[in-house]
């Protein structure tokens, strides 16, 4: 009777915490598709306020009625441009200037000097991102198809910002179902049961609801700022983080199932074996994310919490939701592979690994020396991943309609023409100042803005607009705007203008805030991977309670990481064909990678730990290895598979992103996690737990053996 009233009791408590998070899910679920509403795309917003091109951005204020953004429009004819085109270019331009958002009215269309193309700059109201990629689609409406043997595209930052915002309009859909298809597949695979794979991927699910909601709320209040890229990173972060500490939670929960009658009592023992581990490991990545606050640019500090509430939701659906859903579904859920009571040791469930481990035992020395020397030889690939840098027209996997215009204004016009550098200097110094630009090579031309620019062609002979006692210069650039030349050029240009004395010169416009993105960058990289790493040692040290295992934890980790990136430089050079990589990619690498894959030497070392208490160190080794051997392999496969399915963007940052964070967390669960650290462990034996009582304590016959 007693144990019919416990067993009934448990079930009320499990459905009633269900019924509990089936409400919540029902409130939070709407808010995962109304992320886009609150993410913002404007590059210029993710700057520092003292970047010099913020600076700029601020002046330039004071010298129109509305800021804009320019759409270059650029007709092509290989065979000359006709009198018909030009027509046709005018009478698109009398068009666009009455769309609602552009600033006109527009100066005529601009000829090439080969007379091949022809150019109309469309100045659009950038007071709203998502305005500007309806502005650009109307302007792609009025102009068509290309025929009769000519060419138009809508490029410019307006055409570029317009194409990055049709791509994050693919995160709410596409991305979504991808990902839920492919953690589905794998779930199927891994479990081999027709039921189970609901339970994870439905806790999952609601954590991605649970997660939008304060993602949502946060943004709209303007506490963060999000912006497609972070978008893309929640989905398949909490999707690959949620079903890793899943699959952690059921395998020890079938494992206790063998123990145990009642499936309440199996997932008590259960969550008490597996949720400090997973606990941890959660933690871990949640303060690792919280040190992208650190950063300078908006666009990280944006990225950190957005990730880290992905993460927090995360843990607590997991830890609650699931076990709930669990004992609720009792042993019939592993149906067909129904586990039952024979008090069996769980090594014995796992043939194949405990062979593994036998193999570390016996070739431990070996083992680990081998595998750093692996991952050592593929650092050397990382001499190719700074050998370019990624514009902003080669951020697509395919070929817009902004990349092909842009390729069409690099043919005919000076490359800059249309994203001028804009130099804002004292009127007494501005001619001094704009000799000296025009003498800085890479720069085509120089000249001042005047009341005229707004009403028609440039006149030299007008007098420049006089705002607070500063003028307004504008540098048309040799080289594409998104270039690494244009980029030097800008260099160059500070450098030169800076030293005319009492001017009090600032040089901005689209190529300097990709410079001041990319030293923005750099310094981010500086500062706060030394952090993570600090942070991260210090939270294995309390967990293991030693400094020698979290400090040879952090160097394994941080070896997988170089490699990882070493590996993948050649992969995104001479396979994927990728021009560089984005400024933020390495820092984000680096983050996700360090956090994620220390996740796995988390739930191994943790376990490691608990078996070495009962067996002795190096048996403890074996033991953790064997056990948790094939469910940190399934979780590692699920987490590289969930952020492969970034590839489904066409944005090469992402592309990127993914394909690291897949190729080293393969390597983590099975190259580090597998052999690297057991084998380490193995070969240093109790040591391994200095300073702690356990690097003390010596089993009977369990620390006799010897690596070789």
């Amino acid at each position: 009777m007693a144990g019919g009233r416990g067993r009934g009791a448990a079930t009320l408590i499990a459905a009633a915490v269900v019924l509990g998070w089936l409400l919540v899910g029902g409130i939070a679920g709407p808010y995962a598709g109304k992320l886009g509403d609150v993410a913002t795309n404007d590059n210029a917003s993710f700057l520092p306020a003292d970047a010099e091109a913020t600076r700029a951005q601020d002046l330039a204020a004071g010298f129109v009625a509305r800021q804009t953004t320019p759409a270059l429009v650029v007709y092509e004819r290989r065979s000359g441009i006709t009198a018909a085109d030009k027509q046709q270019a005018a009478a698109d331009a009398a068009q666009f200037a009455q769309v609602k958002g552009v600033v006109g009215p527009l100066p005529p269309p601009l000829p090439s000097q080969d007379g091949q193309a022809l150019q109309v700059i469309v100045p659009i109201d950038n007071s709203e991102g998502e305005q500007i990629r309806q502005v650009v689609d109307e302007l792609r409406r009025i102009v068509g198809q290309n025929t009769d043997g000519s060419t138009v595209d809508v490029a410019g930052p307006a055409g570029l910002l317009a194409d990055l915002i049709d791509v994050f309009t693919a995160i709410d859909g596409p991305l979504l179902l991808v990902t839920l298809v492919v953690v589905l597949i794998i779930l199927l695979i891994v479990y081999r049961s027709p039921v189970l794979w609901i339970f994870p991927l439905l806790a999952a699910g609601m954590s991605y609801s649970l997660a939008s909601v304060f993602v949502y709320q946060l943004a709209k209040h303007d506490v963060i700022t999000l912006n497609g890229q972070a978008q893309g990173i929640l989905t398949v972060l909490v999707f690959g983080a949620g079903t890793d500490y899943a699959l952690l939670l059921i395998a020890r929960y079938r494992e206790e199932l063998h123990r145990h009658e009642r499936p309440w009592d199996a997932m008590k023992a259960a969550w008490r074996g597996a949720a400090p581990a997973i606990g941890a490991s959660g933690v871990t990545v949640i303060v690792s994310l919280l040190c992208l606050l650190l950063s300078s640019l908006n666009s990280n500090r944006g990225l950190g919490p957005v990730a880290a509430v992905g993460i927090a939701a995360t843990l607590v659906v997991m830890l609650t939701f699931l076990p709930a859903l669990l004992v609720l579904g009792g042993r019939w859920a592993f149906w067909p592979r129904t586990p039952v009571v024979d008090r069996a040791d769980p090594q014995a469930e796992h043939g194949g690994w405990s062979r593994i481990a036998g193999f570390v035992a016996r070739r431990a020395r070996v083992l680990w020396l081998t595998t750093a020397a692996v991952l050592a030889l593929l650092v050397i690939g990382l001499t190719q991943i700074g050998a370019t840098t990624l514009g902003q027209s080669e951020m697509f996997t395919n070929r817009t309609d902004s990349v092909a215009g842009q390729e069409v204004i690099d043919r005919h016009y000076p490359a800059g023409t249309g994203s001028p550098a804009t130099i804002f200097t004292r009127r007494e110094s501005a001619p001094q100042v704009a000799q000296v630009a025009q003498g800085v090579p890479g720069v085509a031309a120089v000249r001042p803005v005047t009341q005229r620019d707004q009403a028609g062609p440039p006149d030299p002979k007008a007098p420049p607009v006089v705002v607070d006692g500063r003028v307004q210069l504008e540098a048309t650039l040799t080289d594409p705007p998104d270039s690494d030349a244009a980029e030097q050029t800008i260099r160059d240009l500070r450098d030169a203008v800076h030293q005319v004395p009492n001017a009090d010169t600032v040089v901005g416009g689209f190529t300097a805030i990709d410079v001041d993105t990319s030293d923005a960058a750099a310094r981010d990289r500086n500062v706060i991977i030394p952090v993570v790493l600090v942070v991260i040692t210090v939270i294995l040290a309390l967990l293991l309670r030693a400094l020698v295992a979290p400090v040879l934890l952090i160097a394994t980790v941080v070896l997988s990481f170089l490699a990882t990136l070493g590996l993948c430089a050649l992969i995104f050079k001479y396979l994927l064909g990728f021009p560089g990589v984005d400024a933020s990619f390495p820092l984000f690498a680096f983050v996700f990678l360090v956090a994620l894959g220390i996740d796995y030497n988390i739930f191994l070392m943790s376990r490691v730990r608990e078996e070495s208490v009962k067996r002795g160190t190096r048996a403890g080794v074996l033991a953790g290895l064997a056990v948790t051997g094939g469910v940190i392999t399934s979780a590692g496969i699920v987490l590289a598979a969930t952020f492969s399915a970034l590839a489904v963007l066409p944005l090469v940052v992402l592309v990127e992103l993914g394909v690291a964070v897949a190729v080293g967390v393969l390597l983590d669960t099975i190259v580090v996690r597998s052999l690297l650290v057991p084998a380490l462990a193995y070969d240093i034996g109790p040591k391994v737990w200095w300073p702690g009582r356990l690097s003390r304590a010596v089993r009977s016959g369990t620390e006799t053996g010897h690596a070789r």
